[in-house]
C-alpha cells in the first residue's frame, strides 16, 4: 500500500503543483509540500482497503507544518483527477481559514473543527499557576527595591 501511495503522491504532486517536494511519513503514508504556496498534502491508509485519508494544512514561517486544517477519505479506484479535486478543496478551506480580516470586516464563522479546539469557558488566558508565581516573584522584587530604597534614605 506505501508504494501505491507514494506513487499516487507523485502523480498528484505533479498535477497541482509544478515545485513540489514528497517524501514518506513514519507511518507509511505520503506527504506532498509546495513551498511555494506554503501548503502541504498528506496521503495515508484509511480504514478501508481501497481507501486514502487526505489531509491538507498550512507550512509556517520557519517552514514547520501547521496541523491538519481539513480531512477527508478518498477511495483509491477513484483515479487521479478526483483525488486532485478534492485536494483542491481542502487546500481552499486551509486557504480559508488562514486569510486574514480586514479591519472592520466580520471575522468569517469558525468552522466545526476549530469550535471543538476552543479553550472552555471561564479559562483566562494566563491564568495558570505558573503565571502566578511570576506575578508573586514580581512583586517581590517590586518590594524588596521599595524596602531597600527606604532603609538607605
Amino acid at each position: 500500500m506505501s508504494a501505491q501511495l507514494r506513487d499516487t503522491a507523485v502523480e498528484l504532486a505533479e498535477i497541482l503543483w509544478r515545485e513540489h517536494t514528497v517524501y514518506r511519513e513514519r507511518s507509511g503514508g505520503a506527504v506532498i509540500r509546495g513551498e511555494h504556496v506554503r501548503r502541504w498534502i498528506s496521503l495515508a491508509p484509511a480504514g478501508g482497503r481501497d481507501e486514502i485519508l487526505v489531509r491538507a494544512g498550512r507550512i509556517l514561517d520557519g517552514g514547520t507544518t501547521a496541523p491538519a486544517r481539513s480531512e477527508a477519505v478518498v477511495p483509491l479506484s477513484a483515479g487521479t483527477g478526483a483525488l486532485a479535486a478534492t485536494c483542491r478543496r481542502l487546500l481552499a478551506e486551509a486557504a480559508a481559514d488562514a486569510t486574514p480580516v480586514a479591519p472592520g470586516r466580520a471575522a468569517p464563522e469558525p468552522s466545526k473543527r476549530s469550535a471543538k479546539a476552543a479553550r472552555p469557558k471561564g479559562m483566562g488566558k494566563h491564568t495558570g499557576f505558573g503565571s502566578w508565581v511570576i506575578l508573586a516573584c514580581v512583586a517581590g522584587v517590586i518590594a524588596l527595591y521599595v524596602y531597600g530604597t527606604a532603609m538607605h534614605r
